[in-house]
């Protein structure tokens, strides 16, 4: 028997004050949206964009004014944060909000990181540097709810004896962002989950396949699946264009972005963009039906819930749309 999919709401902080991103939060859980999740960023893609707030304090807000999950999909642990760091937030948040919370942690984008001034290294480095943040945090978890210290000394960090004194009852779940099957089938030994982002259907099957096997393998059931689908819809399809073209042009690039460094390089990059470069790699369509289609075809791979971003500044409408044409016809 087919059940409603979890669709959540993907917060964009690169593009929208967070007063802003509040409201309309609030108004796509209203709308059957379920549950919101938010990047941690520094700074926004390209300047266009024009906002990049700071996660927790709009996460804590948007747990006042809504009742589904709260995500971050995905801070890094990594550079600007000491992995303690992210624990705390994390505990606080899920103290905050019992049973709301999740943390997606990612290993870092230059966009974000290098303000710290530190030394950028190749992405074997940044992984390993994740799955020690990892490690960290779930100590600092485990000790914390038995009320004890605990302390750390790795490759890359150290953490004298401590513990987290707010805690909630249950540690938040642990989701790895990745689009890598090796860093996915290591995610399933390791944590909760996996988040990532579009790719063909073949690339994200592997993708689950491999942290299935990690799950296996450690001895654990199924984890949890986390898909971000960015999305151009408008009235029109020549209006949807020029939204994808104007605010989320990164989705076009063909290469890796992680060590692209400021959002005047990637508004650089972005004028050898064109339309037909979004093909494949995000879909751009004033078709709602198209969208539920696209949308339904990542939940038949096997995703658990999905959070949509419409790239154009169309929110209202758009959850509007969605909400009557496309939420109410997915399944699982």
């Amino acid at each position: 028997m087919s059940t409603a999919p979890l669709v959540g709401y993907a917060a964009m902080l690169e593009q929208f004050h967070p007063t802003e991103v509040i409201d309309l939060a609030r108004h796509a859980e209203a709308n059957g949206f379920s549950g919101v999740m938010a990047a941690d960023h520094f700074q926004p893609w390209t300047p266009q964009q024009g906002q990049a707030s700071f996660v927790w304090n709009v996460l804590s807000a948007l747990g006042q004014v809504t009742a589904g999950g709260l995500g971050t999909g995905v801070t890094a642990p990594t550079f600007r944060w000491h992995p303690a760091v992210v624990a705390q937030a994390s505990a606080t948040l899920a103290a905050m909000y019992p049973g709301r919370h999740w943390l997606g942690i990612g290993s870092g984008e230059a966009l974000n990181e290098h303000v710290v001034g530190r030394y950028w290294p190749e992405a074997p480095e940044r992984i390993n540097r994740m799955f020690e943040a990892v490690d960290i945090i779930k100590k600092l978890f485990a000790a914390s709810l038995k009320g004890e210290d605990v302390k750390h000394e790795g490759a890359f960090y150290r953490m004298e004896s401590t513990r987290l004194w707010t805690m909630p009852e249950r540690a938040p779940e642990i989701l790895i962002g990745t689009a890598g099957p090796v860093t996915a089938r290591r995610a399933g030994r390791t944590v909760d989950g996996i988040v990532t982002e579009e790719a063909t259907r073949e690339r994200l099957a592997n993708l689950l396949q491999r942290f299935d096997e990690g799950r296996r393998e450690s001895g654990r059931g199924a984890g949890r699946r986390v898909l971000r689908l960015h999305l151009s819809w408008a009235p029109t399809d020549e209006e949807a264009t020029r939204n994808a073209m104007t605010e989320w042009p990164t989705a076009a690039m063909p290469f890796g972005k992680s060590d692209i460094r400021s959002p005047f390089e990637f508004e650089q990059l972005a004028r050898l963009v064109r339309p037909g470069d979004f093909a494949g790699r995000m879909l751009v369509s004033s078709d709602p039906d198209a969208h539920r289609a696209h949308i339904q075809s990542f939940l038949d791979l096997g995703f658990d819930q999905v959070y949509l971003h419409n790239v154009g500044r169309n929110q209202r409408d758009w959850i509007d749309v969605f909400a009557r044409d496309v939420l109410p016809a997915l399944h699982r």
